[in-house]
């Protein structure tokens, strides 16, 4: 009987037909009162998964969401679908607040969203206690709960007091929901939250319409422009850097490209931040510069690419920042440009910070993965679903090592020539001076350590300069070689390199592919997207739907993803309803958007039809 309720729900106000995955087993797990702990992909319907049930369930649900913009988003969402909605948080005046607790109090609101601080305060929890005595609170939903674990790259302090709702609350159910934790951190988060007697579902990581490149970089801002104007030249994406400088010089370099970019980073003023983000949010076609400030919650369905200029922190930060891509369910790039020089100033970066030396451990430790990621032959895919304990059934067919197969070669005698020039230096000296040692180059620095006297001096001549980078980037992601941040920067050998030292062990590595030449890429299009929107971008009706979708979405103040998805408008262009009965059948329109906005877009098709 519930479940016939719970599928009523996800049709009459969400315009879904059916459930995905594990969505109505947490649905019908949570309604029943159970605790939940649930581990799902961006884009795969988390937010459904406490919605719903806190729509079905008596009382008003509590949402505890870490970020302003995300909840100024599903509550703008869900007054579209006819929800009564609500959020609490420092960006309301006194007087909304105070109207916004009346609601709260009299069991007006089925949702309402709270940041933990305001949740954590002793006033919020005895109103709450209030609350649940009177209308009842429904259930608590958890959001991002990742951000409890100290292991975690967005740890929240706050977060951990959270047990405090258990037990005040202890026959209300919670939902805990991340998009990505690994082993460690959900052990965490489990026992932070008390929830070892939730029932755990954990859907595959897999994001399968991300299409994952990772290119060595070679002049990485020219790069990057060839990558937007081949594959990306009208969509909305996200390029990351590592500092704010960067961030502020790459923006203003794609600004002077003709592209439309905003920078974003925690050192801007709070109200152009707030303006960057919210016309990223409500405009098509914009890309936002950003470091790792920006992303987390950011619900815009339709990016359609994540670029990295610079090394995230670990396979996790990874996954999140490109997991921002293609949520709506439709191709989307992960592009990542990547050198050995990004790898030592993340090394830097990570021991030179405060945090304790086990801290520091783990994060290299997580830093070591991703390199091994970078420099991987196999899948894209399958190395990101191992990392998180989870097997793939196959080579996906999509990322750049299955669509252009690496080739390996035996590098046993380059690799001991490298790391018997690092051994003879001193273990104190950079790459670039190794290499010079290798190549026989008699540069000042060479004399004045009077390097040329080595047994390695000029040994090397018969690879180039950039094959030696290669080898000396792929023998560290492989563990043969440390980076020594008190020697600024110089590589050491580990434990590992014996074996090839002494001739016991062989050594294969990826052959780098030539830089590729630029001078026809505008010709070149990602094949992918184009048959995923089937020309739609030429096509005419395709451009009046979405200008349609941008006058209703300035109308209401309000992103153009909270009133229809491109994928809701990409089945709209290819079936052509012609009746309000037809066009409530398609993906992503309830009962309320069909009301709304169903004559406004039969009247768009039909000009069409009409050749209007």
């Amino acid at each position: 009987m519930m479940s016939n309720a719970a599928q009523q729900v996800l049709r009459d106000t969400f315009g879904y037909a059916t459930f995905r995955g594990a969505q109505q087993h947490i649905v019908e797990h949570v309604v029943a009162g159970g605790d939940a702990l649930v581990l799902m992909p961006t884009g795969g319907g988390k937010s459904l998964c406490y919605q719903i049930p806190a729509l079905l369930r008596d009382g008003v649900g509590i949402v505890v969401s870490p970020l302003i913009a995300l909840m100024q988003d599903q509550v703008d969402a869900l007054k579209q679908l006819g929800v009564s909605a609500a959020f609490l948080n420092s960006s309301l005046d006194a007087q909304t607040a105070r109207e916004v607790m009346r609601q709260m109090r009299t069991g007006e609101l089925k949702l309402l969203y709270v940041a933990p601080e305001r949740l954590m305060t002793e006033g919020f929890l005895e109103l709450l206690e209030q609350l649940n005595e009177d209308a009842g609170i429904g259930l608590f939903a958890i959001d991002e709960a990742h951000c409890v674990s100290q292991w975690g790259h967005d740890f929240r302090p706050e977060y951990r007091a959270l047990t405090v709702l258990h037990e005040r609350f202890p026959n209300v159910p919670r939902i805990a929901l991340t998009a990505t934790a690994d082993a460690p951190t959900r052990a965490e988060i489990i026992e932070r939250l008390q929830l070892e007697q939730a029932q755990q579902f954990v859907s595959s990581f897999d994001r399968p319409n991300i299409r994952y490149r990772v290119a060595l970089k070679d002049n990485a801002r020219k790069q990057l422009q060839t990558f937007l104007e081949t594959e990306h030249p009208d969509d909305a994406g996200i390029v990351y850097c590592l500092s704010r400088k960067k961030v502020e010089e790459t923006a203003a370099w794609l600004k002077e490209q003709g592209w439309d970019a905003l920078p974003y980073h925690a050192g801007l003023d709070a109200a152009v931040r707030s303006k960057n983000q919210k016309k990223f949010l409500r405009e098509e076609g914009v890309i936002m510069v950003a470091t790792v400030a920006f992303g987390m919650g950011i619900d815009k369905p339709n990016v359609r690419f994540v670029a990295h200029l610079d090394l995230p922190k670990s396979m996790e930060g990874y996954y999140q920042e490109t997991g921002r891509a293609g949520r709506d369910g439709l191709p989307a790039n992960a592009w990542m440009a990547y050198g050995l020089g990004d790898v030592v100033s993340m090394r830097q970066m990570l021991l030179s910070g405060d945090s304790p030396e086990e801290r520091k451990r783990v994060e290299l430790q997580k830093l070591d993965a991703l390199l091994g990621f970078c420099e991987s032959t196999a899948c894209r895919h399958q190395t990101i679903l191992r990392y998180f304990g989870e097997t793939h059934p196959g080579d996906c067919g999509q990322c750049d090592n299955c669509l252009s197969p690496v080739d390996t070669w035996n590098a046993t005698e380059a690799a001991r020539m490298a790391l018997s020039c690092v051994y003879r230096t001193g273990q104190r000296f950079g790459v670039a001076h190794l290499i010079d040692v290798l190549l026989g180059k008699a540069t000042p620095k060479i004399e004045q350590f009077n390097h040329q006297q080595l047994s390695t001096f000029g040994i090397g001549k018969e690879l180039s300069q950039p094959q030696w980078s290669s080898v000396y980037r792929q023998l560290v992601a492989a563990g043969f070689i440390s980076v020594d941040m008190e020697a600024y920067g110089g590589l050491k050998l580990t434990e590992a390199s014996r074996p090839v030292l002494r001739g016991e062990q062989e050594v294969w590595l990826r052959r780098d592919a030539e830089p590729v030449k630029r001078t026809s890429s505008k010709a070149e299009r990602s094949s992918r997207l184009r048959e995923a929107f089937a020309g739609a971008n030429e096509d005419p009706l395709w451009q009046a739907l979405k200008a349609k979708r941008m006058e209703l979405a300035r109308e209401q103040g309000v992103p153009p993803y909270v009133i229809f998805h491109d994928s809701t408008l990409l089945e709209m262009l290819n079936r052509k309803p012609q009746t309000l009965i037809e066009m409530g059948q398609i993906s992503g329109i309830g009962q309320s958007k069909l009301v709304k906005y169903g004559d406004d877009f039969l009247e768009v098709l039909e000009d069409a039809a009409n050749g209007k």
